[in-house]
């Protein structure tokens, strides 16, 4: 069944320190996906974050300005608010475990250890949502996870995490009308040659 999707979530945390870093991949996505569709984002106190609205399509984006370990809270307020069901969700976010370059389109299963899809399941109380991940690469060492996603890519790395957004806005017309199937289909699997993680640049 296709559920076209009323809330877009892209990931990231807030500030100028962040804004060029690995982590902040959903944003990224978000705020092309805002000036594609000619959408502002604007601050919204009550909903802990940043909120466009295309009024056609009744289709809201959101960035969390709560920092990544609590974009449930942002997530949740207008969920309910506006009365939208988890399915009717895409949270689009940086994925270890997917070279730069690569995207996958999925609904539900497990969070990959992603603080973000964390405390939105939380606040959901469910993992049965959809998610676009943005494949950021891996450091190779678990213990360097957290300086990785928090420094921005190589310069290789961010083309190559570019062109792939770039594809995920080409898919758009088929998310937005939730056909799902077509939009796996022309997103997931490996489109783009993988980028040796330079293990002396960054932690992830």
């Amino acid at each position: 069944m296709n559920v076209a999707p009323r809330l877009i979530i892209g990931l990231g945390n807030p500030g100028a320190d962040y804004s060029e870093t690995r982590h902040n991949a959903g944003f990224w996505f978000c705020e092309r996906l805002a000036a594609q569709l000619g959408l502002s984002l604007s601050r919204e106190a009550r909903f802990h974050g940043r909120v466009g609205h295309a009024r056609g399509d009744d289709i809201y984006l959101l960035e969390p300005l709560t920092f990544m370990n609590r974009s449930g809270q942002a997530v949740g307020a207008l969920a309910r608010f506006y009365r939208i069901e988890p399915a009717q969700m895409l949270v689009v976010h940086d994925e270890l475990d997917i070279p730069p370059g690569d995207l996958r389109v999925k609904f539900g299963g497990g969070l990959g250890g992603h603080n973000g899809l964390k405390d939105i399941t939380a606040h959901l109380g469910t993992q049965d949502y959809w998610r676009l991940r943005v494949g950021i690469g891996h450091p190779g060492d678990r213990n360097e996870v957290v300086n990785y996603v928090l420094k921005p890519p190589r310069r290789e790395e961010q083309n190559l995490i570019d062109e792939a957004i770039s594809r995920a806005l080409q898919a758009w017309p088929s998310i937005a009308k939730g056909e799902w199937n077509s939009a796996m289909q022309k997103l997931n699997g490996k489109t783009a040659k993988p980028v040796a993680s330079n293990q002396q640049e960054g932690k992830s």
